[in-house]
């Protein structure tokens, strides 16, 4: 791998982004590839939901050893669906042990979400978060909980038992705002509980390329040349507007003592960068992203194009808030309901990640089959 084809990467590190792989399964760990990534690409982290563990299980025969002895030690099927995605998590965990001690916290994070089905249920989301953490066992562990209204407080009552969190499936700057409210009350409530909150972590993963996705289709149907020029415009804006609100939020005097106490701030994460329309330059969503103090998850596919010929100029976020501003206001003028895009995709979002949970029950339960009848 020549050191050309990695440099913009390093510069994505130099200037301030940590760099996450969105993708997670045995054959990483096993065949080396994680390690790999993580010597080689700058890979510094690595987020998991219930798509990327469907698509992991449904592939190849990594699994079938473990579901083989799973079987024969009679294990439920939510035992054995529960036993293989933590131990993948655990085990990646381990091997980003040296990027978590290196970076006191920051990095070196491994984020396994609770069950899909349940992100309009906060008790139970607050409980499963509880259990994940207890089951992984790592203190690299970031359990992931979807930014529904329900979620929030669960967001709150995990952070407050002394576990961090990766706020997952926001969209709109209203929610990105609770979301912020929800952790710092968090810290706090950790605070008065007796909790180490220097050791508190999180990261709030606003999604980018599908906020473009649905407003685009939206643009095409109202057909004008106005609506037609907005194309490709919403998602970046969104998520830059959402870091000017990260910079107000936590300069505010509340959270200023917190930090003083030892507090670390909820860094924000640009979720879903992988471009939806081919139209588009496929490291958009990477380096039109670039600020101090935030995350890109990335699939593969995205980070290799970013090596290959991205082109990092630096902070491309300060500058951009007027610009963005106007951005929305113009989608209003030519007629989107940006409150309904927004509700649409948390529908959406929720939606899918249901449907691939779904997925991964019935993989696992044919292999369980299999391995029970013994073919």
């Amino acid at each position: 791998m020549s050191t050309e084809k990695t440099e913009p990467l390093a510069d994505l590190t130099a200037a301030g982004v940590s760099l996450w792989l969105d993708d997670l399964s045995r054959d990483r760990i096993t065949s080396g590839n994680l390690a790999e990534l993580i010597g080689s690409r700058h890979i510094s982290g690595v987020t998991t939901n219930p798509s990327i563990f469907a698509a992991a299980l449904s592939k190849g025969e990594a699994y079938d050893p473990q579901v083989a002895e799973l079987a024969k030690q009679g294990s439920t099927l939510d035992d054995t669906i529960r036993t293989l995605t933590t131990d993948d998590v655990r085990n990646a965990a381990d091997l980003f042990k040296e990027v978590f001690e290196a970076t006191g916290g920051r990095d070196g994070r491994v984020s396994i979400e609770v069950e899909p089905g349940i992100a309009r249920d906060s008790l139970k989301t607050s409980a499963q978060a509880q259990e994940l953490y207890k089951i992984v066992d790592r203190p690299n562990l970031l359990v992931k909980i979807p930014a529904t209204v329900e979620g929030l407080s669960s967001i709150t009552e995990t952070l407050k038992g002394g576990i961090s969190v990766n706020v997952t499936l926001i969209f709109s700057l209203e929610r990105y705002e609770a979301v912020i409210d929800a952790y710092i009350e968090g810290v706090k409530q950790a605070k008065d509980n007796g909790e180490d909150i220097s050791k508190l972590h999180s990261v709030a993963s606003f999604f980018v390329s599908r906020v473009d996705a649905e407003i685009d289709k939206r643009l095409d149907a109202i057909g004008t040349d106005e609506a037609k020029a907005l194309k490709g415009k919403a998602a970046i804006a969104n998520a830059r507007l959402a870091y000017q609100l990260f910079e107000t939020k936590f300069a505010s005097d509340e959270w200023t003592a917190l930090e003083a106490a030892g507090a670390n701030k909820q860094r924000p994460l640009w979720a879903s960068t992988g471009v939806k329309d081919p139209a588009y330059d496929d490291t958009r969503y990477v380096v039109e992203l670039v600020a101090p103090d935030s995350v890109n998850t990335a699939p593969e596919k995205t980070i290799d194009a970013v090596a290959d010929h991205g082109v990092v100029r630096g902070d491309t976020i300060h500058g951009t808030y007027e610009e963005s501003a106007q951005v929305f206001a113009d989608l209003q003028a030519v007629g989107v309901d940006l409150d309904d895009v927004f509700t649409v995709l948390e529908n959406e979002g929720v939606d899918k990640f249901v449907v691939s949970w779904d997925e991964l029950v019935a993989t696992v339960r044919t292999s369980l089959e299999k391995a029970s009848s013994g073919s």
